[in-house]
């Protein structure tokens, strides 16, 4: 069984990506003095803090890209061979989905990154990759995970995964990886295509819909 958040979530999310990515693409001033202003913020935040830096700069792998694929196959793989097939299936829609779009997005929209980050990243910056990947690997273990838990056990799942996603996100601009909308672009990315797959995995009226 995989659980279901009500359409007009991810409904709502895409509509916003797709505002957040004209704004962007188009150089949208009042947004690009936010991305400025925090980041100078946090570069003189991070110059101070060797130390934590360097923490950042290894934990944010958790969600890089070869960890994120990797995880999805092996989850996959694993309901599979326990004859789970729609949620095996939904699994795998996402594993292939999220990092294709965000890649996609990378390769058509010019949006360079941070200057001397904390981090060197030759590559386009919207959507955050590793935030795309965080948050759309911590929306899946909920809706996976939510039919089979009770109340406790769902408040803890929905509280790791929030603490997850969010730390990842939050390395990001604080390495400098990225600027905040680049981030918030990874969430509303996995906040669209997560619930999107898990409606297009399951019957109509699932015996355990996320509400």
């Amino acid at each position: 069984m995989v659980a279901r958040l009500p359409l007009v979530v991810p409904l709502v999310a895409g509509a916003a990506f797709v505002v957040l990515l004209l704004l962007v693409a188009t150089g949208w001033p009042p947004l690009e003095r936010v991305d400025a202003t925090t980041s100078e913020a946090l570069r003189s935040y991070g110059a101070d803090r060797s130390g934590l830096i360097a923490v950042l700069r290894v934990a944010t792998d958790i969600a890089a890209t070869w960890a994120y694929l990797l995880t999805g196959v092996v989850v996959t793989l694993g309901l599979l061979v326990r004859r789970h097939r729609r949620p095996a299936l939904f699994c795998a829609v996402v594993t292939a989905v999220v990092p294709l779009l965000w890649g996609l997005a990378h390769w058509l929209l010019h949006r360079p990154r941070p200057v001397d980050g904390f981090v060197v990243v030759d590559s386009n910056g919207f959507p955050s990759g590793h935030t795309s990947n965080a948050a759309a690997a911590a929306l899946v273990a909920v809706l996976l995970l939510w039919p089979r838990l009770g109340p406790a056990g769902r408040a803890v799942t929905v509280a790791v995964a929030v603490g997850v996603a969010g730390f990842v996100a939050a390395t990001r601009f604080m390495l400098l990886a990225h600027w905040p909308t680049d981030v918030l672009g990874g969430w509303l990315l996995a906040l669209t295509v997560v619930p999107l797959a898990a409606h297009a995995v399951t019957r109509r009226r699932p015996p355990a819909p996320l509400r």
